[in-house]
């Protein structure tokens, strides 16, 4: 099933915003049971953009640390994921390639299928690297997920960015083949150009996100995948922690077997962690999910992990890794926790006026307030033009 050579995840690093709303915040002022979220959806705050933060400064964020303790000689391609783009011409990637520092000799793209861009971007890597052996491929997934004030969506927003060094022998997780794969034409989750927020059908979603994983694992199994038993855990699409459940709940019944409690909870209950308190990160959601697994598990060595990642409209992937022995010399555990923590909290009226800014269409010169206390910063808009600073 493994190809030829190691190919997968060499190091991992996240980034969040600088603010945090929590959710018995937003429960206050909708007047709601804190539990319809923090049972319900199994959120307990969401990450919220500063003025001067974007998808290109959480970016360059959770990829500097991957640069600092690797350099730059071997990087030859970015690819940037993300469904909240700023540009329908130009990737973001660019923009973080310069403030990074990275050569010219370097190709820059930017993929999309909703959430499951960053999956597409890993493969696209992995094609990379096998071709050429002597590079790595840096993959970004960064976006902030927003929704209408007083929606029901509202409660699942949230932003982060995922930066994934992906080259020979990884450090971190190998990603076998085969792939399992599907795409129905689903309208569940879409944002028109002409809008700042997503459009959504809830249960239109769940239904196709459970259509998706059925349709995955069946190809997955078809084309000679592990059998479900030789998992010991599953990283799944985080729109909300509780789907996670729900999906893996869809999976073992779809393969006959029981859906005890215990035992879903023991597949994906660690990679919840860092979800549950930052929200949905669209594309990045699936490695955040890594992310609270690799840092909170018993020793993993060896072990087979399950990614399913699954983008509405709708695209899903299938697919296996295996973690690799000394992968805990390697992790960013410390600096996770601190990007989290390190949040200021909002109160309601702080995030209502934060979500309804946007930026004037004029042209014209338009500052930003210097919120972030991050290494980068989105300064302006000037001339039609997003002007990046670095601290």
């Amino acid at each position: 099933m493994a190809s030829d050579a190691a190919i997968g995840i060499h190091d991992l690093s996240f980034a969040t915003s600088e603010f945090v709303l929590p959710h018995t915040a937003l429960a206050e002022h909708n007047g709601t049971e804190v539990g319809k979220y923090h049972v319900g959806i199994g959120q307990r705050s969401m990450s919220v953009a500063a003025e001067d933060e974007d998808i290109v400064t959480l970016g360059a964020a959770a990829a500097a640390p991957i640069i600092a303790r690797h350099g730059t000689d071997e990087i030859r391609t970015v690819v940037f994921a993300t469904e909240s783009s700023i540009d329908q011409a130009k990737s973001a990637g660019v923009y973080v390639h310069s403030l990074l520092g990275l050569p010219t000799a370097t190709r820059v793209v930017e993929l999309k299928q909703a959430c499951y861009g960053a999956t597409a971007a890993l493969q696209f890597a992995i094609g990379l690297v096998h071709r050429d052996p002597t590079q790595r491929v840096l993959v970004i997934a960064s976006d902030i997920s927003k929704y209408e004030l007083d929606s029901p969506g509202e409660a699942t927003q949230g932003a982060a960015a995922v930066a994934m060094l992906v080259g020979p022998d990884p450090a971190l997780v190998r990603i076998e083949g085969p792939s399992g794969l599907f795409t129905a034409d689903v309208m569940d989750f879409w944002r028109p150009n002409y809008r700042e927020a997503a459009l959504v059908d809830g249960q239109e979603s769940i239904t196709a996100y459970l259509q998706a994983v059925e349709g995955t694992w069946k190809d997955y199994t078809e084309r000679g995948g592990h059998a479900l038993e030789e998992f010991s855990a599953f990283c799944y699409h985080q729109p909300f922690t509780k789907m996670a459940y729900k999906a893996h709940r869809h999976l073992l019944n779809t393969c006959g077997y029981d859906t005890d409690d215990a035992e879903i909870k023991r597949a994906i209950g660690q990679t919840t962690a860092y979800n549950a308190v930052i929200g949905n990160s669209y594309t990045a959601s699936v490695y955040l999910g890594l992310a609270a697994l690799l840092d909170q598990a018993d020793d993993l060595t060896g072990k087979s992990i399950g990614f399913l990642s699954y983008g509405s409209g709708s695209v899903a992937e299938f697919f296996a890794g295996s973690v690799v022995p000394g992968y805990r010399q390697h992790l960013r555990t410390e600096a996770h926790r601190e990007a989290i923590d390190r949040r200021r909290p909002l109160d309601y009226a702080a995030y209502r006026w934060l979500h309804q800014r946007s930026f004037p269409a004029d042209g014209g010169d338009h500052p930003t307030q210097e919120q972030t206390s991050g290494t980068f910063r989105l300064a302006a808009l000037r001339g039609h033009k997003r002007i990046y600073e670095r601290h």
